[in-house]
């Protein structure tokens, strides 16, 4: 009966972006921790006959007007830079759908690229509140298209890389005042070294030891925490830094282009980057840390054998390989120089927020157990220290790319 009431419910909420069609179901789409996000299907079929209906979460975007103005502010910017195949259908009244193509001169063919874009409701707003406040949005589903969890190949990392870059070089010209920071203080390490501080501070004066009721292998883990951040205290604030010396521009960042927000099209070619709630000014390189974190460790951020953890330079090259292919037109010289930073400070950065969260009782990341934030961590920091022992021959690769992409 339960089932059947939600059932009833999500329907009356999509029937809003409907637009005169009937709903014919809502099910549930993806595996995401924020969002609630479902597929919509509707009848009669006629574009478009799906799209995704989502309900923000307000614990996480304190203003989710801002995170759909954002949306809005991109869709914008792309229709009127040009880079829209415009369709349009009728219903009871006109709908309009956008397509995102870019097609680079010296590639054979011409390639998709397809961006979410914001659906109105039948009264013309970009999202819907429901009696109990909460606000829900609809968006354009990318079809024909899949997504996963982990590189699958050298050529998948290829083109996650180049996914990215698609996304950077359509947003590079959109002025980031136009954007609001949805998410302050996101990704600004020294922001995260100072909770982390604080973590600690109140600990001591709870008189708790960071040690007390462990067992001897969790105090061994601690305390190999403890040091790994001491020692690297000082260099986290690397980006930050070049950013207060204007060595790096803040410019429009996705901010959480982890692997399975990268869709893949049937013919395996990058063809979306979704999940576009963490677009805010930034840095780039917070973007292309983040990618390559999350899809260079083939153990995942979740495995048990955190000791066996390794940052695959091979996998590493290949996302590279792809992005450069395509930033070299907005990058400068400096944007080079840190790149190999900020591979390394973003693994770093999340294995100091996972640690800080364990240590002050699991209040951020979701768990499964009192330990689970602990045993991210220590994926995360041994990511790191495998980052760190392949530094020059990460930096090689960089040089080599870098050489490679500039014209002759």
């Amino acid at each position: 009966m339960e089932q059947t009431k939600q059932s009833t419910s999500l329907k009356k909420i999509a029937s809003q972006f409907a637009n005169g069609s009937k709903v014919v179901a809502v099910d549930p789409l993806g595996n995401g921790n924020i969002n609630s996000t479902y597929l919509v299907t509707l009848s009669p079929t006629t574009s478009p006959g799906r799209f995704v209906l989502q309900r923000i979460n307000q614990q996480v975007f304190r203003r989710p007007e801002l995170v759909i103005q954002n949306m809005s502010v991109l869709c914008e910017h792309l229709k009127a830079s040009g880079h829209t195949l415009e369709r349009q259908w009728e219903t009871e009244r006109q709908w309009e759908t956008e397509r995102q193509w870019e097609t680079e001169r010296r590639w054979e063919t011409e390639r998709r690229w397809e961006t979410p874009r914001i659906l109105p409701t039948a009264q013309g707003q970009n999202f819907w509140r429901d009696e109990t406040g909460e606000y829900w949005r609809a968006i354009s589903f990318i079809e024909n298209s899949q997504v996963f969890e982990t590189i699958e190949s050298l050529e998948h990392a290829r083109e996650v890389g180049t996914g990215l870059a698609m996304f950077h070089r359509l947003i590079s010209t959109l002025p980031t005042e136009k954007l609001a920071d949805t998410l302050e203080g996101f990704h600004i390490t020294p922001t995260y070294l100072a909770r982390y501080a604080q973590v600690l501070a109140e600990r001591e004066g709870q008189g708790i030891s960071l040690t007390a009721n462990l067992t001897a292998e969790q105090t061994a883990q601690v305390n190999y925490c403890l040091a790994f951040v001491a020692q690297r205290r000082e260099w986290a604030h690397v980006l930050e830094v070049a950013k207060e010396a204007g060595h790096l521009p803040l410019r429009p960042i996705h901010g959480d282009p982890k692997v399975n927000n990268i869709m893949l099209g049937t013919d395996g070619k990058a063809v979306s980057l979704i999940d576009l709630d963490t677009l805010k000014p930034g840095l780039v390189h917070y973007d292309i840390g983040d990618c390559l974190r999350s899809g260079c460790n083939p153990l995942g951020e979740e495995t048990h054998d955190w000791q066996a953890v390794t940052f695959d330079t091979e996998r590493a090259k290949a996302m590279l390989e792809g992005y450069l292919s395509l930033a070299k037109d907005f990058l400068t010289e400096q944007d080079y120089r840190y790149l190999y930073d900020a591979i390394r400070l973003i693994a770093f950065e999340l294995g100091l927020r996972f640690f800080t969260d364990y240590l002050a009782g699991n209040v951020y990341f979701k768990v499964n157990d009192p330990d689970h934030n602990l045993r991210r961590s220590l994926v995360q920091f041994k990511l790191t220290e495998s980052i760190e022992a392949q530094a020059d021959a990460l930096k090689a690769i960089i040089e080599a790319l870098k050489i490679a992409e500039e014209p002759t």
